[in-house]
């Protein structure tokens, strides 16, 4: 049974941050490309950031270079480091673990993310 089980979030300052975890329970980590992706309420779920085979990232345009995205392939964990944190950063975030080859796409509950003062 495929299971990712995200923790980290809470509440955060503007301009704080919080890191992220994901692990990955009941695939092979090594072949899927993992990512966090994020829903604020009224608004569609976007892209924050993906990693495949340690090195290859993708970002949303929104991060601007505050977010890092990071495994540690040992734990099949993936990390989301979020620096530099703003009110529109609050959201639910998502952990997914996807492969294209046969087409297969899995999601974590969410962990919630506040930015606020």
């Amino acid at each position: 049974q495929v299971q990712l089980v995200e923790s980290g979030g809470g509440l955060a300052q503007p301009g704080g941050s919080l890191t992220l975890s994901c692990a990955a329970n009941g695939i092979n980590f090594n072949i899927y490309t993992m990512g966090w992706y994020r829903q604020a309420p009224g608004k569609q779920r976007e892209l924050v950031a993906t990693i495949r085979s340690r090195l290859f990232t993708e970002y949303g345009n929104f991060v601007k270079n505050r977010f890092i995205i990071y495994t540690d392939n040992a734990k099949n964990t993936v990390f989301l480091q979020m620096n530099s944190l703003e009110p529109e950063d609050t959201a639910a975030y998502y952990c997914n673990a996807r492969r294209t080859a046969p087409m297969t796409d899995f999601w974590g509950q969410g962990t919630q993310v506040t930015v606020s003062s």
